[in-house]
């Protein structure tokens, strides 16, 4: 698992930055041969200086100690400057990759996946898989080649107090061995911890408008402490596991420099070292040998730690969208508005939401639906542009199935409006103009005048330059929907979609938003999803929609001479009796009656 994370990591690093990193990792190599050298040159001031008196090779040697140790500092300064700009650059297309996959990706993914999941994959996850290029991989290279080189220098000195000291070793692997496999889990159980904070964050964030209303601060202050204190907890079972053996791994290290002091002078003594500055080489290098084994343990930690977080990102990076272009996709130059649904029905995990829905709408004529909460009208609009894909029958768009038109084109193709409007935290002519960036200003306020926006965007303190918060903060809810509405427009579609658009606007508005999109200044199918009888009495087709079955199809006066669900709203909303007076009253009849 862990080589296939480190290959992916390469792959997805530029060839330019990829021969700096290899660069980099030979400093870090050079750099730990460069160690050697200070040691013996220290053996020579011992043995031929302070031993014999000899004062003469005194500075040529110091002077050797203090190139040899501004060389590899300057050659580590380079190396660090190589590893950070290198792992900048891996990030930086990794994060760009996996924004875009996110963007293509079908709305099934992010029914699965939770935002505040997503949000940590981008950030948290992302910097741990920087680290490891940054940090954690050139250590594992150094403390090696620290370990090894000064291994092999120390047996050409006196390889039986080498061996002595590599006794620690083995006991060193078991602990470490042990270690790693025992803190993964707990590394992925924290992520997952950490995933569920930032998702209570973000859900309470998003929703304060909705906290405040209900006047439930406490609880999720609560419900976030509680996620908080989860996250801090499976940090802690970390820790515990890591200082379990931290002790243990301290003490053997310890160890080394004892035996070092304590059989390298019996080693001198007996004659076993030719010289005190033998000594010194072993003094000066037993850190070498035991500090990379004082490492391992952080090491391993880092290593669990970004397994956890490549593995996450590796998902979403190759996640696949079950919806896409298909090879033989036909190219369409403008969604004419022709519309059929033919015996369509869906599902979702065995679930059905539609059965067997048939019906067809010419371009340029308006389609309405109705139906109780529930019953499947928002699931029409998913299918229709394509969002999920029908599990039984076809959905055809100028006569065309549309999975055998091209997403870009398609969706381009249908405006959509709907109830719960999501604004960007941009200005009023910005989100207008979302789906139409080369939109002038007048033609902004154009359909902003068309949307009824345009007077109290006027009134704003900046006009179309206001910036209105994330989701429309600071504007009504019926504001928000008009600059949806106005932004649906504006990109001149061949259908336009209003999911209960108008349902947060009063009676005069609504009239006049339907006088103008009965005026609009290009041909469109229009498709209105409302409960309002109002908002869809003229509609060339109306259809009503019951636990996912099409169960009325017609003209409004069609359906009122059925007595169905449609006629029985009517009937509710214009204060119409629905006993034996009105049995007879259909149509304007029924309409007069109520306006009496």
């Amino acid at each position: 698992m862990l080589k296939r994370q480190i290959r992916w990591l390469w792959e997805n690093m530029d060839p330019k930055y990829r021969r700096r990193h290899i660069i980099a990792l030979c400093i870090c190599v050079f750099s730990c041969i460069l160690l050697l050298v200070n040691p013996t040159v220290s053996q020579r001031i011992i043995d031929e200086v302070i031993m014999t008196g000899n004062r003469d090779p005194l500075l040529g040697l110091l002077a050797v100690m203090l190139a040899v140790k501004l060389g590899r500092e300057g050659s580590r300064y380079l190396m660090v400057i190589f590893l950070e700009t290198d792992s900048q650059n891996v990030i930086y297309n990794l994060r760009r990759s996996l924004f875009t996959k996110m963007q293509y990706n079908d709305m099934r993914f992010f029914d699965r996946h939770r935002t505040g999941d997503l949000m940590t994959r981008m950030s948290s996850d992302l910097d741990w898989c920087r680290h490891f290029l940054a940090y954690i991989d050139y250590r594992i290279i150094d403390a090696v080649c620290t370990y090894v080189f000064s291994t092999l220098y120390l047996l050409t000195v006196s390889w039986k107090l080498t061996l002595l000291l590599m006794i620690i070793t083995p006991i060193l692997m078991v602990i470490t061995r042990f270690l790693s496999k025992h803190i993964r889990p707990r590394f992925v159980h924290m992520r997952e911890k950490l995933s569920e904070m930032n998702t209570a964050a973000q859900e309470n964030i998003a929703g304060n408008r909705v906290v405040k209303a209900f006047a439930r601060e406490d609880y999720e202050r609560e419900r976030f402490e509680e996620k908080n204190s989860a996250f801090m907890d499976a940090h802690l079972r970390i820790n515990k596991l890591w200082l379990t053996f931290f002790p243990m791994i301290e003490l053997l290290v310890n160890a080394i420099q004892l035996v070092t002091v304590f059989v390298g002078g019996i080693f001198v003594i007996t004659g076993e070292l030719e010289s005190v500055g033998q000594l010194a080489i072993f003094t000066g290098l037993s850190w070498a040998v035991s500090n990379p084994m004082r490492e391992l343990g952080n090491l391993i930690n880092d290593l669990s730690r970004f397994s956890t977080s490549a593995a996450k990102v590796m998902e979403l990076q190759y996640a696949q969208s079950e919806i896409a272009d298909a090879e033989d996709a036909e190219d369409h130059d403008r969604v004419r508005g022709q519309i059929e649904f033919d015996h369509v029905s869906f599902a979702i995990d065995g679930k059905p939401i539609l059965k067997d829905v048939t019906f067809r709408v010419e371009a340029g004529q308006t389609v309405a639906v109705m139906g109780p909460t529930g019953s499947g009208k928002t699931t029409l609009i998913s299918l229709l542009a394509r969002f999920y894909d029908v599990t039984g029958g076809q959905v055809l768009v100028d006569g065309c199935n549309v999975k055998q038109w091209k997403l870009h084109q398609l969706r381009a193709g249908i405006g959509t409006a709907t109830q719960d409007v999501f604004l960007f935290s941009d200005t009023v002519e910005g989100n207008i103009a979302f789906g139409a960036q080369d939109l002038t200003l007048d033609e902004v306020k154009d359909y902003a005048r068309r949307a009824d926006a345009a007077e109290f965007v006027d009134k704003l303190p900046e006009g179309y330059d206001t910036i209105i918060g994330e989701r429309g903060v600071g504007l009504s809810g019926g504001q928000r929907q008009r600059i949806a509405l106005a932004r649906a427009m504006a990109v001149k579609p061949g259908i336009l979609v209003l999911d209960d658009t108008t349902s947060a606007v009063d009676s005069e508005t609504e009239q006049y938003i339907q006088q103008q999109l009965r005026e609009l200044p290009f041909e469109c199918t229009k498709f209105i999803i409302a409960q309002r009888i109002s908002s869809m009495r003229d509609a060339d087709l109306i259809l009503v929609v019951e636990d996912g079955t099409v169960t009325e199809q017609g003209t409004h006066r069609e359906l009122l001479e059925k007595r169905g669900y449609y006629w029985q709203t009517y009937c509710l909303q214009y204060g119409i009796p629905m006993d034996g007076s009105a049995a007879e009253e259909t149509g304007e009849e029924a309409l007069q009656h109520g306006q009496e």
